[in-house]
């Protein structure tokens, strides 16, 4: 019987390792291309033999940009496409099924049983109906919870591999300095920094088998492995408890965005973020649609308080609001941290950057248009990192509010007045994540 030659659509993800769970090794498929979409500069490298395994892809596999799907199928004789990337709603999931059916292969969703794998030690997921709901907040709660109890916890990420693959097959952080080392880009940091300042060990790469022996043989001990998610990707583990983050300031998305409706369905904990900033309305209809598809939940009621370095300056100050990127690029916030301190510190104005970008960021603003008055702090790479700087130091703005969760000063030069915005996560009311963690740890005699 001959090999069905495969296309995965991804976003140097949730494709790779759809790929080395149920594809490599498997002799009944060729798998021809990967396609990317969402992050800038995936196209045209590839995913290479080391990873792919040698005795199959001895030249590795390509990869192309999900706009010349249509041609690739025809090219390269596809049987079927593979959907493997997340945060987008379902009309975009359909509409890429459109192309792929128009152009003759199928369309593939990988789920749950094929791609998770397991641990040999105690696992707990966190994940989020949409990127920017407050899930890094929540690992980090989870994390402090069970350090307090005297356990020893490793963070694995979800993948965020933007360099060379190969050397990103197996990546640990422990102190700052592993980011230069690891040679992050602004997303990495922001997602990795706060782990590793809280005093916790956590990894991230490419191969995520390879991934998860190691973290179960930490140097430094495990007890516990916490699935730090992204992109509203479901886990790429069995988890013993899966903790879910909903955002009322994007009420109903819960339902309309894959892979975040996965995400609610397999909760056994809902966190509803934000409760302090949502309206009252919003907050009904998300707790309505978890009582509608996950009434055994059990759900916790969760604000992100903010505070920042220096309120002065922000008071009656023009300023430039830098925002988390992938918050406001594919997980489509119209506010994130930055703004609310900026309101609530009682700024004048907040300041416009679009007249002032300069090079990439200029693209980012044409390819999402919703971003507005705020600016990403985008950093896919050195030339987009000089890009935020000068276009942070363009801007005609009294001071700078940083609301991305890394230390921008330690990146890029700012030569205006700045203060730091921080948030955590605080539960309101009972239940909350320590009963949720203690009746864990008991159950799983730790």
């Amino acid at each position: 019987m001959a090999k069905r030659n495969i296309i995965i659509i991804g976003a140097a993800g949730r494709d790779f390792h759809n790929f080395n769970t149920y594809f490599r090794g498997n002799n009944d498929f060729n798998v021809v291309a990967f396609t990317a979409a969402q992050i800038p500069d995936i196209e045209g490298r590839k995913y290479p033999a080391s990873l792919a395994g040698e005795a199959l892809y001895p030249d590795g596999i390509p990869i192309y940009a999900e706009k010349d799907l249509p041609k690739l199928i025809k090219d390269l004789n596809v049987d079927d496409c593979v959907f493997s990337y997340t945060d987008v709603s379902y009309q975009h999931v359909m509409s890429i099924s459109s192309i792929v059916h128009k152009a003759g292969a199928n369309f593939m969703l990988l789920g749950t049983k094929d791609t998770m794998l397991r641990s040999t030690k105690p696992v707990i997921s966190v994940g989020a109906v949409r990127t920017g709901c407050g899930k890094s907040q929540t690992s980090r709660k989870v994390i402090e919870t069970l350090m307090a109890k005297g356990l020893r916890v490793v963070a694995i990420r979800h993948p965020m591999p933007y360099g060379d693959l190969e050397k990103q097959k197996v990546q640990r952080f422990a102190e700052l300095e592993d980011l230069k080392k690891h040679e992050c880009t602004i997303e990495e940091m922001e997602e990795y920094e706060p782990h590793i300042v809280r005093g916790n060990v956590i990894y991230a790469g490419v191969d995520y088998e390879a991934i998860l022996r190691e973290a179960e043989n930490d140097p430094n001990g495990c007890d516990v492995i916490l699935w730090d998610g992204g992109n509203n990707d479901f886990p790429f583990y069995q988890a013993d408890l899966n903790i879910t983050v909903a955002d009322p300031h994007r009420a109903g998305h819960e339902l309309n965005y894959f892979a975040g409706e996965v995400n609610l369905r397999l909760a056994d904990v809902v966190v509803i973020n934000k409760i302090d900033s949502s309206h009252p309305q919003d907050i009904q209809t998300v707790r309505e649609n978890i009582a509608k598809v996950n009434p055994k939940a059990t759900v916790i009621d969760g604000a992100s308080p903010i505070r920042v370095d220096d309120p002065s300056v922000i008071r009656g100050k023009r300023v430039l609001v830098v925002e988390d990127g992938p918050t406001l690029t594919h997980g489509e916030m119209k506010i994130g941290a930055g703004t609310v301190a900026a309101q609530k510190f009682g700024a004048s104005e907040i300041i416009d950057p679009r007249p002032y970008t300069v090079g990439r960021l200029k693209e980012t603003f044409r390819t999402y248009p919703g971003i507005g008055a705020l600016l990403p702090a985008m950093g896919y790479g050195d030339e987009q990192i000089q890009d935020l700087e000068k276009t942070i130091n363009k801007t005609d703005c009294d001071s700078v509010v940083i609301g991305t969760p890394i230390d921008l000063n330690r990146i890029v030069n700012i030569r205006k007045p700045n203060t730091r915005v921080y948030y955590d996560l605080d539960e309101i009311g009972k239940p909350d994540l320590a009963d949720i963690l203690e009746e864990f740890k008991e159950n799983k005699n730790l």
